[in-house]
């Protein structure tokens, strides 16, 4: 499904970081090593290596990843792209100061907690695990997000697989248009 999507012209979601990093942007600080799943086209990966962090995008559609690269060869900036399933990929140990999932509501629950806790594993003592993804409200809209509800995410998902980390910010999010 998504490698049809990424193969068509264009940038499927454009080329400008979701709103999320944005309104998070003081906790990215440039030098810090960040994995970012389900990358898609690069766009997220190549703002936060414009702010000078190093960045390992891992995405599974190999049109997105050949995009990826081409959008950070544009903006003049370094960027690993690996293309791979992220239940294959050989995810690195206590390596990474931030890692980042947004929109990678392409799981049910139980594989959802699995990815959630590589990302644990992936990040290194005193690091910064942020996750951005629609909540079953968002149904309600039709604007965007899977149409299942149990790929989303609610905030009793966080609070249990999250439980014995420092949470800076916890907000629930859906969008009406």
């Amino acid at each position: 499904m998504w490698e049809e999507r990424f193969a068509k012209e264009g940038y499927l979601f454009g080329t400008e970081p979701v709103p999320f990093l944005l309104k998070h942007d003081t906790h990215f600080q440039k030098g810090q090593s960040v994995l970012s799943i389900a990358e898609g086209e690069g766009r997220n990966g190549v703002h936060l290596a414009k702010k000078g962090l190093n960045v390992t995008g891992v995405e599974f559609a190999p049109s997105a990843v050949f995009k990826a690269k081409k959008l950070a060869a544009l903006s003049e900036v370094d960027v690993t792209f690996v293309q791979s399933d992220l239940f294959e990929w050989n995810w690195p140990q206590n390596v990474f100061d931030v890692t980042l999932g947004l929109f990678f509501q392409f799981v049910g629950p139980d594989q959802r907690n699995v990815l959630w806790c590589k990302m644990l594993d992936a990040t290194r003592p005193g690091g910064l695990i942020a996750i951005h993804g629609y909540t079953p409200k968002q149904l309600e809209f039709g604007t965007g997000g899977p149409p299942n509800a149990a790929n989303m995410y609610s905030k009793a998902d966080f609070d249990r697989i999250f439980r014995k980390c420092d949470v800076l910010v916890s907000e629930e999010y859906e969008a009406e248009q």
